[in-house]
This record gives structure tokens, C-alpha cells and sequence, in this order.
């Protein structure tokens, strides 16, 4: 009964990082301007960054030259993320924006067999174009037109999340990497490029923050706080009580609650084309995660098998971590950062 209890509270704290991450379209659409969206990204990736490092100087750890490199260049692609992904929003309907960019559940597995050589199974590609054609319903609304430039935005965001998934492993490969450290060095270099930004391009910090008026206000803490550093620590709590396959189910969640958040509280219009491309979509990622995570998981084992030696499991497991719980939406990303060894992960969690 006790190990009920407590696997009901991981996955009932896992369910709320999901729903939390999913109603972050319709906050930053309530927030966002696209005169403001610079002035946004750096006023919160500002905040996010200063509670992240007073949680590292607590924890009393140093930040590795890797760490720091890596980070650094894996913020320059996590700013391009952000960038695209906000000025979407501020273009089409946070319905549309959060269940398009879960097609990084599917670009994902795709760019990193383009880089590695690694095939994929037949069946992920045809759970791909069902994903690719809900899309298609979804910004047309069943009438032959063009999407929408916020539509083509935020698919353009999910490829460079692609991009940043595939780039972390790449960058981090066997080296053991402390989570927190490396999304701190993420926040900080993003907020950093943002802040720069906001001297040349639309509203200034100051402005911004002077437009916010008390209810804006708890929405925007509300996108620091729950959709950033809670997530973070419940992510990095959980995954250690409980599998990573369970963690990217539960996860994978958000854009089902993106999709139900823009619907039932924004009351997003969608035609009937749009629900059924809603369906396709993630009915597709949903199979293209499932039939990805099988292909790794049993191309893994073969090659241990053949030659134990040269497999190396850790990593093969931190990447499909990486590529099955990427935490979509305007929230951070921490879900796609390998996790650090456990031995380094002491303290600092709930």
C-alpha cells in the first residue's frame, strides 16, 4: 500500500509538470505581443536563470568547462526554440501552437537517424505523416489554404527543438553532466541573447514590466515558476522513483492538455477538421514515440549481445530519455536534458 501511494503521488506530481507545461500557450498568449516577445523571453528567462543559480550556489557544486561549453552552445539553439516558438504564438492560437509543437516527438528520431546512419522502422514514418497530416487539418480547418504564419512558426520551432534534442546528445555524449548545471548555463546564455536583443527590437524590459499590471503579473510568475523551476525539480525527483518510460508517458501528456486548456478556457475556434487533425496528431506522435522507443531499446540490447564492449547503454538510455520526453510548449526543456549520473544528483530536489 505505502509503494501505491507513493507511485500515485510521482505520477500525480508528473501529470501536473504535463498540464502545467500545456497551459503555457494560452499564458504567454495572454502576455505576448509581437512588439513584446523579446521583452518577455528576457525578463523570464532572467528570473528563471537568477532561482536556477541560487539553486546551484546552494547545492555548493562547481560548474564543469564542459558543462559550460556545452551549455552555452545548446542555449544558442534553445534561444532559436524560444524566439520561433513566442512569436507563433503571438500569431495563431495557443490550440494550435501546442499540439504542433509536439511534432518534435517525431522530428526528433528522424534528424538523429539522418545524423547517426541508425534506420527507423517503417511504421515510424507512416505514425509521422499522420502526425504531419493532422497538422495539415488543423491549420487549414479542412479548407485548402495556406497555414498561417504562427502556424509556420511554431513548426519551425519544433524542427530546431529537434535540433537542440539531437545536439545534446551529441554534445554531452559519455560525459557525466549535472542537469541542473547544464539548464542553468541554458537559461543564463538565453537570457543573455534576449536581453541584447531588447535594446535593438520591439518593447524594452522596463517597458514590459511596467505594462504588467496585477493579474499579468501572477501569469507571468506563473510561467517562471510552475512551468519552469517546479518542473524542473519535480522532473529531476521523479525520474529517479520511477521508470523513464513512465516518465515520458505521463509527460507526453501536454499537448492533450494544451489542446484541452485552448479549447474549453480560451475557447479556441476549431472546426470539425480541426478536432480530427488534433486526433491524428497525437495519435501519431503517441505511436511514433512507441514504435521509436521499441527500435531503440531492442537495437541496444542486439548490440550488446553481439559485442558488450563497444555498447554503451548509459548513453543510448540518456538519449532516448532525450528524444521521448521532450517537454514541448513555451515551458523550459529540462525534460530533454540527459539526466546527470545519480551520484551526482544530490540533494536539491523535493
Amino acid at each position: 500500500m505505502p509503494a501505491l501511494l507513493s507511485r500515485f503521488r510521482v505520477d500525480l506530481l508528473l501529470l501536473l509538470v504535463a498540464a502545467a507545461w500545456g497551459s503555457t500557450y494560452l499564458v504567454a498568449k495572454e502576455l505576448v505581443t509581437p512588439q513584446s516577445v523579446v521583452a518577455l523571453l528576457a525578463t523570464r528567462k532572467l528570473l528563471a536563470a537568477v532561482i536556477m543559480a541560487a539553486l546551484v550556489a546552494a547545492r555548493r557544486h562547481r560548474i564543469t568547462q564542459a558543462e559550460l561549453r556545452s551549455g552555452i552552445l545548446l542555449g544558442i539553439v534553445l534561444t532559436a526554440v524560444f524566439a520561433f516558438e513566442t512569436f507563433g504564438i503571438a500569431h495563431t492560437s495557443a490550440t494550435n501552437a501546442g499540439v504542433i509543437i509536439s511534432l518534435t516527438i517525431v522530428f526528433t528520431p528522424i534528424l538523429d537517424s539522418a545524423v547517426s546512419g541508425r534506420r527507423l522502422p517503417g511504421r515510424f514514418f507512416l505514425a509521422a505523416l499522420i502526425a504531419i497530416g493532422g497538422v495539415a487539418l488543423l491549420a487549414s480547418g479542412g479548407v485548402f489554404q495556406a497555414p498561417s504564419l504562427g502556424d509556420l512558426l511554431v513548426l519551425a520551432a519544433a524542427i530546431i527543438r529537434a535540433i537542440h534534442v539531437t545536439s545534446m546528445s551529441r554534445l554531452t555524449g559519455n560525459t557525466p553532466m549535472n542537469s541542473l548545471h547544464l539548464t542553468t548555463v541554458q537559461l543564463s546564455t538565453c537570457a543573455m541573447i534576449f536581453s541584447a536583443a531588447s535594446l535593438f527590437y520591439g518593447d524594452s524590459i522596463p517597458h514590459f514590466l511596467a505594462r504588467l499590471d496585477p493579474g499579468r503579473t501572477v501569469l507571468f510568475l506563473y510561467l517562471v515558476v510552475a512551468c519552469t523551476v517546479f518542473a524542473f525539480l519535480i522532473q529531476t525527483w521523479a525520474v529517479r522513483r520511477t521508470s523513464p518510460s513512465r516518465v515520458s508517458l505521463l509527460l507526453g501528456t501536454e499537448p492533450v492538455w494544451a489542446a484541452l486548456v485552448g479549447i474549453a478556457v480560451a475557447h479556441d475556434p476549431v472546426a470539425v477538421a480541426g478536432y480530427v487533425g488534433i486526433a491524428l496528431i497525437l495519435a501519431g506522435t503517441a505511436w511514433g514515440r512507441s514504435v521509436e522507443q521499441r527500435h531503440r531499446l531492442a537495437s541496444s540490447f542486439s548490440r550488446q549481445r553481439i559485442s558488450p564492449s563497444r555498447v554503451n547503454p548509459g548513453r543510448a538510455h540518456r538519449f532516448a530519455q532525450a528524444s521521448s520526453e521532450v517537454s514541448v510548449g513555451t515551458a523550459l526543456p529540462t525534460a530533454a536534458i540527459p539526466h546527470a549520473d545519480r551520484d551526482r544528483q544530490q540533494g536539491g530536489c523535493p
